[in-house]
């Protein structure tokens, strides 16, 4: 796939910042049309963005659309129905000292975005930014992942097909292209990927003081206590870790397992993902396969050390590593030093909470958080830790809720996106005060008099 050209890039941003000024992506009428045809656009390359995932994943096409397709179509219905309450001024109460003046917050767009988009969820990632850029009534330049070049081309088709390009643009390309739109200034940039270059974006983005949103990832623990439920534990680990292939921000990183019952889990884990993908995982339609070269070998190192006590079988040619459990990990192992992103799931044994409370306190707060066992201890543990969000007796299912804000924290990301949030992030909260001319209050001018009844209001 060819790279964008840093005048093509130019040329497109300046057309942007024109189409911005003529004000017409602030009329609401006009972002509901556009999500409309977003929506509209979506539905009819259902299919090419199913094949296209096929190809670059080899996700299937029903988890294609659930993962992907299907959350993006959710968040244009959800923008749909709430965006002229969202964007309406919104009156709050004005003090005394400053009545008979009236006080509000009006919601404008921050201009021109910039949205960066990884691999893992090429289309879902992308796509589901964009809803939010479109919703606020900003322009937006999009920057799919090279290393998925058939969903890639199939957005950029998708954004040409249904956009004026100097309304919503699309460029391709490597680092290189990254590293010439981080040079340019831009009024919100929205980038997903990992915390390293997370950093890099936040230090470019500083040059000219913008504002980002920055969906990072980490090392997700996974806590199962004696008091879980542990056919329910087992099937759904097993479900969040393999979706994917593992390749999935939120994706449980890490098992810590209470030792009085960890044998029998994780013989129920493995049971599971055996009856999901059947006793060799390569040959079942429903498994997806690892991104590239780079990535089997990043993952193949890190299947060296532990006690590999079900899967570890690999095929390069293939990129494939079938859904792996890993017992008896030390927290030196390499794998615990880094974000998985695969199907192995290293495993680490515990006797008292606190000391995985510890753990988890003692490294980066991570994106996820997951906790098995009765929901008073769940209280206990989530209130002595952190996390962007997370789940109780479940994976990955809070990305799932429209309702609940998305994003990291520290090491994690800032910033939170997802239906209302969305607007927000790429929204200007302007406050306003409106105050009257018939009446001028006195005391605020020198020599301010009346000034020792004034403080007493004050």
């Amino acid at each position: 796939m060819n790279e964008t050209s840093i005048n093509a890039i130019e040329n497109l941003i300046n057309g942007h910042r024109n189409f911005f000024a003529t004000h017409r992506t602030k009329d609401i009428k006009f972002r509901i049309e556009n999500l409309k045809r977003f929506k509209s656009a979506i539905q009819k390359f259902e299919n090419k963005i199913a094949e296209a995932l096929w190809k670059d994943l080899h996700k299937s096409k029903e988890e294609a659309y659930l993962t992907e397709t299907s959350i993006v179509l959710q968040e244009i219905d959800n923008h749909l129905k709430h965006l002229k309450h969202w964007a309406k001024p919104k009156r709050v109460p004005t003090p005394i000292h400053l009545l008979p003046s009236s006080s509000k917050i009006i919601y404008e767009p921050l201009g021109v975005s910039l949205i960066i988009a990884p691999w893992n969820y090429p289309f879902q990632l992308l796509m589901n930014s964009l809803v939010g850029s479109i919703s606020s009534g900003c322009c937006a330049l999009l920057k799919p992942s090279p290393y998925t070049p058939t969903i890639a081309g199939v957005m950029e088709e998708l954004i040409h097909e249904t956009f004026e390009e100097k309304y919503i643009s699309i460029v391709q390309g490597g680092r290189d292209v990254n590293r010439i739109l981080l040079e340019q200034r831009f009024d919100i940039i929205f980038f997903t990927g990992s915390p390293d270059l997370g950093k890099i974006v936040m230090k470019a983005a500083a040059n000219h003081l913008t504002p980002v949103v920055l969906e990072l990832g980490g090392k997700s623990p996974c806590i199962v206590d004696a008091t879980a439920n542990l056919d329910v534990a087992a099937k759904r680990i097993a479900w969040g870790k393999t979706i994917n292939a593992g390749q999935t921000c939120i994706a449980p990183d890490y098992l810590f397992v209470h030792s009085s019952i960890k044998n029998e889990l994780l013989k129920k884990i493995a049971a599971n993902m055996e009856n999901m993908f059947g006793e060799n995982a390569q040959e079942s339609p429903y498994f997806p396969r690892i991104v590239n070269q780079n990535a089997m070998q990043r993952l193949q190192k890190l299947l060296l050390h532990g006690n590999i006590i079900y899967g570890g079988k690999v095929d390069t040619d293939d990129n494939y590593i079938s859904p792996t459990i890993i017992d008896e990990v030390k927290p030196d192992f390499p794998i615990m030093q880094e974000e998985i992103f695969g199907p192995l799931l290293p495993v680490m044994t515990f006797e008292k909470i606190d000391t995985v409370i510890e753990y988890v306190n003692s490294h980066e707060k991570p994106l996820a958080f997951y906790y098995f066992g009765k929901n008073k201890q769940a209280k206990d543990v989530l209130s002595k830790t952190t996390s962007g969000g997370g789940c109780v007796n479940d994976t990955l299912m809070h990305i799932t809720n429209h309702h609940l804000p998305f994003g990291g924290v520290g090491n994690s990301g800032m910033g939170r996106y997802h239906g209302h949030d969305s607007f927000l992030a790429f929204s200007n909260a302007r406050s306003i005060v409106t105050t009257p001319t018939w009446f001028d209050l006195p005391v605020k001018y020198v020599p301010f008099k009346y000034f020792k009844w004034v403080k007493k209001i004050l």
